[in-house]
């Protein structure tokens, strides 16, 4: 992640610093959700920097239904809100009721809060659509003075929005997915080295990769890392990335010889 400039930093540690004892006496008043729109609406503006009249709409329209908040940047909506009342616990169907808003718009980003807990979710247009959860904040436990929690803020303010931060957060996140990190241990190639690296330990054990495979599946990964829906979509996530390195790959005709790329005035 990019470092967080300055005055966004010193923005975002006053923002928590101004808003945790707001937070708290909502909470305490048990506050409805009408009230909890008007915290998170102060919320985007004096913490993650979006302008309240240009950049916030309230209760935006899609197909009939309203979703209670969406950003706006260059005209284009960037994230979906929905908010509850403070002291309701988020469930699953408030993030069904998101992501319906989200999908009917074609909005990748979804944002569920209640003021205290910020949930941030990629939209995955498949069929049926998918949510994934990437940011799961409780915003009473952060602390102005750990750089971590400035860093987690910074993802979804305007200015890390605008820099794509959130996205780039979520692919590296993608990338160290215990079902991607699974399917990769599990290649041809990485069993090599393992046979390589255990041929090392004991010269004398005649080890092949479907034994280390068996081993790796039976007793070192876990079930669920390996089986799936989500197991089989990161094989599949890899197999693709592995082939289009491999088309990229240049062909031993296209590839300059050594003397060529030595010697430019044989080649004019």
């Amino acid at each position: 992640m990019p470092p967080v400039p300055k005055k966004v930093y010193e923005r975002l540690a006053a923002g928590i610093k101004q808003f945790q004892p707001i937070l708290a006496s909502a909470k305490s008043r048990d506050v409805n959700e009408a009230d909890t729109v008007t915290i998170v609406k102060d919320m985007l503006a004096d913490v993650f920097g979006y302008d309240k009249y240009s950049e916030v709409t309230s209760e935006y329209a899609i197909r009939g239904n309203y979703c209670d908040l969406a950003t706006k940047l260059n005209g284009a909506i960037a994230t979906l809100i929905e908010v509850k009342a403070i002291g309701l616990e988020l469930k699953d169907q408030h993030v069904k009721q998101a992501v319906d808003y989200a999908a009917n718009q074609g909005v990748d980003w979804v944002l569920l809060t209640n003021g205290m807990v910020w949930r941030v979710y990629r939209i995955h247009f498949t069929k049926p659509i998918e949510q994934e959860l990437v940011v799961d904040v409780d915003f009473s436990c952060l602390s102005h003075k750990l750089e971590r929690d400035i860093e987690l803020l910074y993802l979804w303010c305007k200015e890390g929005w605008v820099r794509s931060v959130l996205g780039d957060y979520h692919s590296h996140k993608q990338a160290l997915s215990r079902y991607v990190l699974g399917a990769i241990v599990l290649t041809e190639p990485v069993l090599d080295v393992i046979r390589r690296e255990l041929r090392r330990l004991s010269p004398d054990a005649r080890i092949d990769t479907d034994e280390i495979k068996a081993v790796l599946v039976s007793e070192v990964l876990k079930r669920e890392i390996i089986e799936g829906e989500k197991a089989e979509e990161a094989k599949k996530k890899f197999s693709r990335a592995a082939n289009n390195a491999l088309r990229s790959k240049p062909t031993k005709a296209e590839t300059p010889s050594i003397s060529a790329s030595m010697n430019p005035e044989e080649n004019k």
